[in-house]
């Protein structure tokens, strides 16, 4: 654990790549981290403020002074900009973006504006783009004009030089291979341009890329005029940031804004105590179950030998189907309107695999008796056929019951990443056991019941 870095310490991280001089800013607090950049020289301190893995750059920006921070701001590229602003507070934010340029403030201000987890939210204003006049060897001249200050320039933009359309995409492999002196209209390839408007949520953007083996898309209003791109590395960002979310509330919590050391004691108990008194609440319809079966439970005890049993298969059953869906209905694999076709596919699913932890359980059951592993009595047979009954009811119900929840949650317009496996488990906890002692009291209404 590095507990300073004074200037030796900062003379150490100029050796570093920006990406190993992250790891090691890291693991100290932000005003330290703060200092340390302050020491570097200022382009390495703008390439490490620039990487998307710095942790708590907002913070780091907040314990630099002013000058030195709106200095960086205005050498990084907008987009990163504009997440370091999103997090300062809002009277720093307003007071840093004063020290901005002009042009970058107003890029900055832009991107701001775009909700998040949308193109909008996580594209760049820094391309290349040229009008459709140049010529190959101009637009040439042009990129090496303009390259250190670009995202990218492996896609060149060409746009109507009158109303400012985007009209086609030059690779930078073709530029460099044509005649300098030909059009750079005759280097296009593709018939037509893959664009999305900015507010296109970036798990579409990032489809897009991958379907078309794009480094970057192109981002357009109404009028089909550039706002900005996407890059292939920005999605990257973006999309572990989504799964890393949608982790999170698998597990049943909110998900983490901060790397995990990073997150306070108060702030962990504030993001984990929320779901779990929801969860802790609903489990109490648990009880409440058990207790409408106080009765049966009473007559026969054995029954409650069972009951983990019974509620953990059903809960690993939904929570099965759950996860699937989910991924399912995020990769567009299935929509909404398939509602119908995966309830006709889990019902029969949900059936074989309840047979076939029935015919385990059955066996189970049988075994501890002829071993005399435990007596289940003068009915265990009864018992036995039960369990086997119960569990291919509330299998089949937890499948249904976690394919229908992320359609439903989806319908209402949630994420269904909400119906984590702890919620899953809870409701099918509760369902478990009604359909349990209701099967009881077929099978041993009067012998035990």
């Amino acid at each position: 654990m590095i507990s300073d870095l004074d200037a030796a310490g900062s003379a150490a991280l100029r050796e570093l790549s920006p990406a190993d001089a992250v790891e090691r800013l890291n693991l100290i607090a932000a005003d330290e981290a703060a200092k340390t950049l302050a020491a570097l020289p200022f382009a390495q301190a703008v390439s490490i403020l620039d990487q998307p893995e710095l942790a708590d750059a907002a913070a780091i920006v907040t314990a630099m002074p002013e000058a030195l921070a709106g200095r960086l701001l205005e050498a990084v590229a907008d987009d990163r900009a504009a997440d370091i602003v999103g997090g300062l507070e809002p009277d720093v934010a307003a007071r840093l973006i004063q020290r901005v340029g002009a042009a970058s403030r107003s890029s900055i201000e832009t991107l701001l504006a775009y909700p998040a987890g949308t193109a909008g939210s996580i594209m760049t204003t820094e391309y290349v783009a040229v009008p459709s006049t140049f010529t190959v060897g101009a637009t040439l001249d042009y990129v090496r004009r303009v390259e250190k200050s670009r995202e990218t320039i492996y896609a060149i933009y060409v746009l109507d030089p009158g109303n400012g359309q985007l009209l086609q995409v030059v690779t930078l492999r073709r530029l460099i291979m044509g005649d300098p002196s030909a059009p750079i209209l005759s280097l296009a390839a593709a018939p037509a341009v893959v664009t999305v408007g900015p507010l296109v949520a970036r798990e579409d953007v990032a489809r897009l890329i991958r379907r078309h083996d794009l480094l970057a898309l192109p981002v357009v209003d109404d009028a089909q005029r550039m706002l900005g791109i996407v890059t292939v590395d920005d999605v990257i960002d973006a999309v572990i940031a989504e799964q890393t979310e949608d982790v999170h509330k698998f597990g049943g919590l909110e998900a983490l804004d901060r790397p995990y050391m990073q997150i306070s004691f108060f702030g962990m108990i504030r993001k984990r105590a929320g779901w779990l008194c929801v969860l802790f609440l609903s489990e109490m319809l648990t009880a409440s179950a058990m207790q409408t079966f106080s009765d049966e439970l009473a007559k026969a005890v054995v029954l409650t030998l069972f009951i983990p049993l019974i509620m953990s298969s059903g809960g690993n059953s939904g929570s099965q189907a759950t996860s699937l869906l989910i991924r399912s209905l995020a990769l567009n694999e299935i929509r909404l309107r398939d509602w119908w076709r995966v309830a006709l596919r889990e019902l029969p699913t949900g059936v074989v695999l309840g047979v076939i932890l029935g015919v385990i359980g059955i066996a189970r059951v049988t075994a501890w008796q002829m071993l005399g592993l435990f007596d289940y009595g003068p009915h265990w047979g009864l018992i036995a056929t039960t369990v086997g009954a119960s569990l291919v009811g509330i299998v089949t119900f937890g499948s249904l019951v976690g394919s229908m929840l992320p359609f439903a949650l989806k319908s209402l317009r949630f994420d269904p990443a909400s119906a984590s496996a702890p919620f899953v488990a809870t409701l099918v906890d509760v369902s478990g056991l009604v359909i349990y002692f209701s099967i009881a009291l077929i099978f041993l209404k009067g012998t035990l019941l």
